[in-house]
C-alpha cells in the first residue's frame, strides 16, 4: 500500500527495504509509526526469505525524531500511557539493533533524535554527504534514554556526552569520524553506494551473518538485559510527564525559545 506510514517490500534476492513514509512531517515518528515499525521488524525478523533489511525514508528527509504534538498529547495522559508509548519506542529500536538479519541504513536530510537511534541500531550506514544529525531531545526538555545504549555502543560515551547534552547539529563528515556513519557518498548515490554492500551481505551465509553479529555484540556488551531495558523505558516514560518537558513542548509549538533559556 504506498499510502501506509511505513512501506516494506522484498525482492528476489530476500532484500526487505523499509520506508518510513510520512513525507509531509519528515517522516516524524508516533504512536502508528512505532507500531508499524515494531510489527514490521518482527515480521522480518522471522521471515527466513529475507536476508537483508534496509531502512530508509521518504521525501527530504531520513527521519526529523518524534512528532512532537503527539509527544505533548501524550505527556497529558497518565502514566500507564505513557510506559505503554515508551516501551513500544524502545522495542521497536531493541528489535531492529538485535535484528538476527544485517540492516543498512540509507540516510538523506535530516537524521534528528530517534532517526539517530535508528541509525545507531543499524549495522551499517551510508549517508548522503549533505545529511545532518542531531540528537536533540534535550531541547525539548525530554531524554533520549531508549536510545543511548545503541548510541553509546555506535559512537562511545564521550561523544553521547557532548551530543546528547548540546542537541548540536552535525553533518555526514562529522558522523562518519565519530563511527556513526560508514560511509558518506554524494548526493542521490545512496544506492549505488549501497549496491556492494548488500552484495557482499548476501554472499555471506545467513547462519554465519546471525551467530557473527550476535556473537560480535555480546562481545562487545551491547546487547542489553532485560532489567536495563525496563529501567530506561521507566526513565524515558516519566521524564515526558515532567512539568519540564510540558515547557520544551509547548516552546516547540509556540515556535520560541523554552523558560529556562537565558542568552
Amino acid at each position: 500500500m504506498s499510502n501506509a506510514i511505513v512501506l516494506c517490500a522484498t525482492d528476489r534476492r530476500g532484500v526487505a527495504t523499509v520506508t518510513l513514509n510520512r513525507p509531509e512531517v519528515n517522516n516524524a515518528y508516533n504512536g502508528e509509526v512505532v507500531q508499524a515499525l515494531l510489527d514490521t521488524f518482527t515480521g522480518l525478523a522471522a521471515d527466513p526469505a529475507v536476508r537483508v533489511v534496509v531502512v530508509r525514508g521518504n521525501g527530504r528527509h531520513f527521519q526529523a525524531g518524534a512528532d512532537l504534538k503527539w509527544l505533548q498529547e501524550i505527556g497529558r495522559m497518565d502514566a500507564k500511557a505513557n510506559r505503554a508509548t515508551s516501551l513500544k519506542t524502545a522495542s521497536a529500536m531493541r528489535g531492529l539493533n538485535d535484528m538476527n538479519k544485517p540492516t543498512v541504513a540509507l540516510v538523506h536530510g535530516a537524521c534528528v533524535g530517534g532517526g539517530t537511534g535508528i541509525v545507531a541500531s543499524c549495522d551499517i550506514v551510508i549517508a548522503e554527504r549533505t545529511a545532518t544529525f542531531a540528537i536533540s531531545e534535550a531541547r525539548w526538555g525530554m531524554a533520549a534514554t531508549v536510545i543511548f545504549p545503541q548510541l553509546n555502543a555506535a559512537i562511545g560515551i564521550r561523544q553521547v556526552r557532548r551530543y546528547a547534552l548540546t542537541c548540536e547539529r552535525f553533518d555526514a563528515e562529522r558522523a562518519l569520524s565519530l563511527g556513526l556513519v560508514h560511509e558518506v557518498c554524494a548526493p542521490g548515490q545512496l544506492d549505488a553506494a549501497a549496491a556492494p554492500v548488500i552484495d557482499g551481505l548476501l554472499k555471506a551465509g545467513p547462519q554465519a551473518i546471525a551467530l557473527t553479529k550476535r556473537s560480535a555484540m555480546i562481545s562487545a556488551g551491547a546487547l542489553m538485559s532485560d532489567a536495563e531495558f525496563e529501567r530506561l523505558v521507566a526513565e524515558h516514560a516519566a521524564k515526558r510527564q515532567t512539568p519540564e518537558a510540558a515547557e520544551g513542548l509547548q516552546s516547540f509549538v509556540e515556535k520560541r525559545e523554552a523558560s529556562w533559556y537565558v542568552p
